[in-house]
């Protein structure tokens, strides 16, 4: 088992949700997910593969594709790789109770990269709190770059968006692209099927 889940598994019961338990999944290299989350409040979970998990911020306000925003990033436990896909309804009663889309979602490419194995060099930029990325999403490209502020249990960063090519104040994709870009579906409509199969 991998060290590095040991919080994500204490979190959960997982005879009661149907979240990934674990193990390695499949690897698929430089793999990036943001999961719209709408829990005790709606915010999105900005999710990085590297070290053999995926590294996890929740962000109440979404990534922005405007330079000069800000949006806060709380990190959260590193979840297991093969959560990149997950999409459904936690149950009332658990841990993150609500309904998760994935709302984005592609690969990276980490801009800070010198030489060395790649999950050295993010692992180092994590670290250092302050990790560089160039996201190939499907709603959202560009640099991003994450930056820590404050230690802590739950360390928090900024994320903030590169003033390059993808860059664009008039652009809101959180509030104009509201849907999953894995089913096409909305938060309900997942809901209510989940509601179905029960």
């Amino acid at each position: 088992m991998n060290d590095k889940l040991k919080g994500y598994r204490s979190k959960r019961d997982f005879s009661k949700t149907q979240e990934p338990q674990g193990g390695d999944g499949q690897s698929g290299g430089r793999r990036f997910v943001i999961q719209k989350h709408e829990a005790s409040s709606l915010h999105y979970d900005f999710r990085l593969e590297f070290g053999g998990v995926l590294v996890s911020w929740a962000v109440p306000k979404g990534l922005s594709t405007d330079p000069g925003e800000k949006r806060l990033a709380i990190q959260t436990e590193d979840h297991p790789r093969g959560y990149i896909d997950f999409e459904g309804v936690i149950p009332a009663g658990e841990y993150g109770a609500g309904t998760v889309m994935v709302w984005d979602t592609g690969h990276y490419r980490n801009l800070k990269a010198r030489k060395g194995p790649d999950s050295q060099r993010m692992e180092d930029a994590l670290s250092d709190g302050l990790i560089e990325v160039w996201l190939e999403g499907q709603k959202l490209q560009g640099g991003y770059a994450l930056k820590r502020t404050q230690g802590g249990k739950k360390p928090r960063w900024l994320v903030i968006k590169m003033d390059d090519a993808a860059a664009d104040a008039r652009r809101n994709p959180v509030s104009t692209e509201p849907d999953s870009v894995k089913s096409g579906r909305s938060l309900k409509q997942i809901a209510a099927e989940a509601d179905e199969d029960d």
